[in-house]
């Protein structure tokens, strides 16, 4: 029988993680502010996430490919195992001009959060991203992503705040430590089928001083999010880089479809 022990000493570890753990820019291949639910058991969700960059690097710095009109293509697939926790699995592709249409490398996510019987007053889940991107695409190749998550439905608006944190374990990164990376989305329902909003992507250098205003890069994108239905995600935004480290003009759309494998009937499928 599933109990809350198990999410809780999992919770629990955060800062644990933090202190062991002592970097990777904001990357243009899941750009997502990601809110606190979990897929439920025996659901999958399929996501599609196709990122155009219109203004970008337009030389090859430190060995990487240009990304000004890139485009981008993640394929995520998340699998429920429990009220509670989830796996994702990430594949990210890149086509670029001169290049071709190439494998960029592989993440897996496992994710845990607060169970409904907490009943705490937001969603608060916690997700640990590893894997690999190769070199032509990242300087660091190894990376892990620790993303706290925080979200509050207040009426009519959604607000959610990743404070996130990279750590790089090969490449030039790796003597920043832990690098601090704060997403956050502010979404109002216009109407029961549009929502609205903004989102922030961030990535401010090291917990142990920040780098200078200039070198960090910061990301605004206004979007939109439409209901489809209970089984269907669609988000779509165009993204304005506010500092000169940062692409400067990007558009990026989700498309998810979630599929029941004979589960229970959850809150979600409607």
């Amino acid at each position: 029988m599933l109990t809350c022990e198990r999410p809780a000493r999992a919770l629990s570890l955060l800062p644990v993680v933090l202190l062991a753990a002592p970097l990777f820019a904001q990357e243009n291949y899941e750009i997502q502010v990601y809110a606190a639910e979990t897929v439920a058991p025996r659901h999958t969700m399929v996501e599609l996430h196709s990122n155009y960059t219109i203004s970008g690097s337009k030389d090859i710095v430190d060995g990487m490919i240009p990304t000004e009109l890139a485009f981008h293509e993640t394929l995520e697939i998340t699998q429920g195992w429990t009220p509670w926790f989830e796996t994702g699995l990430y594949v990210f592709s890149s086509i670029n001009r001169g290049y071709g249409w190439q494998w960029v490398g592989d993440h897996i996510r496992p994710r845990v959060r607060a169970p409904e019987e907490w009943h705490l007053p937001v969603g608060l889940s916690i997700s640990f991203e590893f894997g690999y991107q190769r070199p032509e695409f990242s300087p660091d190749t190894w990376t892990l992503e620790i993303r706290p998550i925080i979200d509050k439905q207040i009426g009519r608006w959604y607000l959610s705040f990743n404070p996130t944190f990279d750590r790089s374990f090969h490449g030039p990164g790796v003597s920043q430590g832990l690098v601090f990376s704060p997403n956050f989305k502010a979404g109002y329902d216009v109407t029961k089928r549009i929502n609205v909003g903004v989102e922030y992507y961030g990535s401010l250098g090291p917990v142990a001083g920040f780098d200078a205003l200039s070198e960090q890069q910061q990301q605004i994108i206004p979007c939109i999010d439409l209901n489809l239905g209970p089984k269907w995600e669609f988000n779509f935004g165009v993204g304005v880089g506010a500092t000169r480290t940062t692409d400067h003009l990007l558009i990026k759309m989700i498309l998810g479809r979630r599929f029941d494998w004979g589960g229970r009937k959850t809150k979600s499928d409607g």
